[in-house]
């Protein structure tokens, strides 16, 4: 199972930028238990940002306040993060999570993580 990340990018403070992350099992079945996004700033300890669940609902992070939406496509395995009014403090690695069990024979349910990807919003 891989979590392929994208959309990092250099923006301005108060700019948007989407985040985009698809789950690929490969040879595995895979059903998804749960999506989001993780960050790390230089520094600091990687934290979460937001997670949306099997059943739809969504956790944020209280720093998120309203400015963050995370969505899911589940026909394509994959989540989306829009993110408006961006600080300078938003400026980290944003990984990709996915709590998913595969199936190959038997299941396994098991935390992934895609290789992140590098948000820098200038002031």
């Amino acid at each position: 199972v891989q979590l392929q990340a994208s959309g990092g990018d250099l923006v301005q403070s108060g700019g948007s930028l989407t985040l985009s992350c698809t789950a690929s099992g490969g040879i595995f079945s895979t059903s998804i238990n749960a999506m989001g996004w993780y960050r790390q700033a230089p520094g600091k300890e990687r934290e979460l940002v937001a997670l949306i669940n099997s059943d739809g609902s969504t956790d944020y992070a209280d720093f998120v306040a309203g400015r963050f939406t995370i969505s899911r496509d589940n026909a394509k395995d994959s989540v989306a993060l829009q993110m408006n009014s961006l600080k300078p403090e938003d400026t980290a690695v944003y990984y990709c999570y996915g709590d998913i069990t595969a199936r190959k024979g038997g299941q396994w349910r098991a935390d992934y993580w895609g290789g992140g990807t590098l948000v820098t919003v200038s002031s």
